[in-house]
């Protein structure tokens, strides 16, 4: 019987290592993704360095139209409010706010670095903004707009949320937003985002299984394997009497890990997919049934949010192309279920930029910030500088980046 202790021991380590061999990488890529192995970090940028667009307070997602060169977003418009309503969180602590908030579309001009409200034309609801897309108006591409935007208005009766998707056209230059639709469909759960590929057809991402907090929806978002969500596509008609009515939908993609910010690619089929707390930017294939079909990922060293991609505009005449994708993201994400009812806390911000290689992406961190200038980043763009003279080596652009629990937008020039 001698020999039966050391046999056990060697049994005990044999299964420790096979579990630290097993699950230690990913468990070790969880806690980075989520900042518990960084502290707060310092901000890239001297305070003299950043510009604040004012009048974008809690503005979630941001949309860059190339043919106006104007920037898109729906903001809160008051600080409080999102810390006392907010179903993307669980917060339903206040719903009557939530029956009666009215945030806004705002239009930011990335040369006076202003932002301005749109005036709404036939909407008069509520409105708790989240995420956005904006594509041309096949009719006028140049000149007008289609907006969709997630609303997490308030159940009537109950302290829940009964969320839909508000459809908007806009001629640029004009100082209002004309509403035509609200769009609501049983497979809009938990939406987060949106991805519009024609004035009739989106699809949107359901972030959570569980909405409200609690065991099962931490379970969400820290492990891994939680593959409980959705992109739902919906398709719909212009002209309805109710937001159901001529709504149509199917699930695109399944089986996703907190499913998140949606983006446009590098061509009209290609949708980038985030999976927010799995630090990962899907790049995805839209079938002509409608379905998305994962093709490559991008992974990144926290959570990230809505992804944008940058099309390069001076690639040919500088020799050197620059385009690539966007990830915003916070720094210790672990923070901020603690932080969401704060007003005044400071959540670190990061934004990534990827650019495609031969052999896959290459990754940098291109922005970083303690939460003082830019909290909770959700979103970025990069508008471009034109190179200068005897300049073309050295490409900046400007980084607007936007966040959900932000007192304002910022703009940054970067190098490319």
């Amino acid at each position: 019987m001698a020999g039966a202790p050391s046999f056990t021991v060697f049994l005990v380590g044999a299964l420790l290592s096979y579990a630290f061999y097993t699950f230690g990488p990913a468990a070790h890529r969880s806690l980075t993704v989520l900042g518990v192995l960084r502290w707060s970090p310092s901000s890239t940028f001297g305070l003299e360095e950043v510009v604040v667009i004012p009048d974008t307070v809690n503005c979630e997602d941001l949309h860059y139209h190339k043919q106006s060169g104007m920037l898109f977003t729906a903001c809160e418009d008051n600080v409080e409010g999102r810390f006392r309503w907010f179903p993307p969180l669980a917060n339903f602590d206040d719903p009557e706010l939530g029956r009666k908030s009215r945030g806004s579309i705002h239009v930011v001009n990335p040369n006076t670095m202003r932002s301005e409200r749109l005036e709404f034309e036939d909407f008069d609801g509520p409105f708790i903004t989240h995420g956005i897309d904006v594509i041309p108006d096949p009719e006028r591409e140049n000149d007008a707009v289609y907006i969709f935007a997630v609303n997490h208005v308030a159940d009537p009766v109950l302290p829940k949320a009964r969320s839909q998707i508000e459809v908007f056209h806009h001629v640029v230059g004009s100082p209002s937003v004309k509403h035509i639709r609200s769009v609501w469909h049983p497979l809009i759960r938990t939406p987060n985002d949106i991805f519009a590929n024609s004035p009739t057809s989106i699809y949107v991402t359901n972030d959570h299984w569980y909405r409200d907090h609690g065991i099962m929806r931490a379970l969400e978002d820290l492990y891994y394997h939680a593959n409980w969500t959705d992109t739902v596509h919906l398709r719909f008609e212009l002209e309805a009497s109710s937001p159901e009515t001529a709504v149509e939908g199917s699930v695109a993609l399944d089986n996703m890990h907190n499913n998140n910010g949606l983006g446009h690619g590098r061509s009209q089929n290609e949708i980038l997919v985030v999976s927010c707390t799995g630090g990962t930017t899907h790049i995805g294939e839209i079938g002509r049934d409608g379905n998305i079909t994962l093709v490559d990922a991008i992974l990144a060293e926290s959570i990230v949010d809505n992804p944008t991609y940058f099309d390069d505009p001076f690639a040919r005449t500088s020799g050197v192309d620059h385009s690539g994708i966007l990830q915003p993201g916070l720094s210790r994400a672990i923070d901020l279920a603690g932080n969401t009812r704060n007003p005044n806390a400071a959540d670190g911000t990061m934004v990534w930029f990827s650019k495609p290689t031969r052999s896959g992406w290459e990754s940098r961190l291109l922005f970083e910030d303690d939460g003082r200038r830019i909290r909770t980043a959700s979103a970025s763009v990069l508008v471009a500088i034109e190179p200068t003279s005897g300049q073309a080596h050295r490409r900046q652009a400007w980084l607007f980046v936007t966040g959900f629990q932000s007192k304002n937008m910022i703009a940054v020039k970067v190098d490319l």
